[in-house]
Parts: C-alpha cells; structure tokens; sequence
C-alpha cells in the first residue's frame, strides 16, 4: 500500500508543482485543472483500495495509516467549497455584488476582475494538492503490514 500511497503523491505533484509555478507567474494554466482532477482521481482510487484491503482484512499496523489514507478526500472537498467561495470573495472587495454587475464594468475590468478569480481559485486548489501530497507521504510511511 505505500507504493499506492507513493504514486498518488506523485500524480498529485505534478499539478501541484505546475499550480505553484503558475500561480507565482500570474499565468492561469488549463492543464493545471486537467492533472488536478487526475490527481484527485488518484487519491480517491488509492482510498478505495486502501478500504478494499481492510475489508479484506489487510490491516495496517499503524492506525494513523488509515486516517492519512483518508484525509486527501476531506481536504479536496473542503478545497472545492473553498475555491467556489473564493468568487464572491473577490466580487465582495469590488463591491460587486453579482457576476451580472461584473458584465456592466468595462471589458479590461472584467478582465482583471475574472483573472484575480482564477488567479485565487488556482491558489486554493494548488495549496490543497500540497496538503495531499503531504498526507498521502505520510501514508507511504505508515503503510506496516498492508
């Protein structure tokens, strides 16, 4: 199971790094979404596997396993609320109080209204792809006896 645990992290590095990078750079990055969501998809595949073996009786000898195991799936969901809020919270410092009175602003303020969206919902999802990377090493580390 520490390989699993392993390569998830792995696969959630990529979009990890490539957030940070992008983010830093204020330059939104399609390709980040595309290989977080495959990073997701990695965490939750690894949790099923790791439930999988325990109901199969394969248990770690390391309770903690279980709880860096799962916590990923935690972490990218709050990440999601986090990230759908983030919008209001810029509309919110504009004293916008809809995306409609965004549509009313001139077109180069749209723009920069619409990049610092991206730019913070970027940076919600890369900080929490860090978290997982962490949690699913800590998962490889605790992984006895699976």
């Amino acid at each position: 199971m520490a390989v699993g645990a392993l390569i998830a992290a792995a696969v959630n590095a990529i979009p990890m790094a490539l957030g940070g990078w992008s983010w830093y750079r204020w330059h939104p990055s399609r390709l980040f979404w595309v290989l977080l969501r495959i990073g997701q998809g990695a965490a939750v595949l690894f949790a099923l596997a790791v439930g999988v073996l325990a109901a199969a009786g394969h248990t770690s000898s390391e309770r903690l396993f279980y709880l860096y195991a799962l916590l990923p799936l935690a972490v990218a969901f709050v990440a999601e609320q986090l990230r759908i809020a983030s919008a209001q919270t810029i509309l919110d410092r504009r004293d916008l109080e809809s995306a409609q009175e965004v549509g009313r602003l001139p077109e180069s303020e749209q723009q920069v209204v619409v990049a610092a969206i991206v730019r913070r919902e970027q940076g919600i999802m890369t900080l929490s792809a860090l978290v997982v990377v962490f949690l699913l090493l800590r998962a490889a580390e605790t992984a006895h006896g699976i």
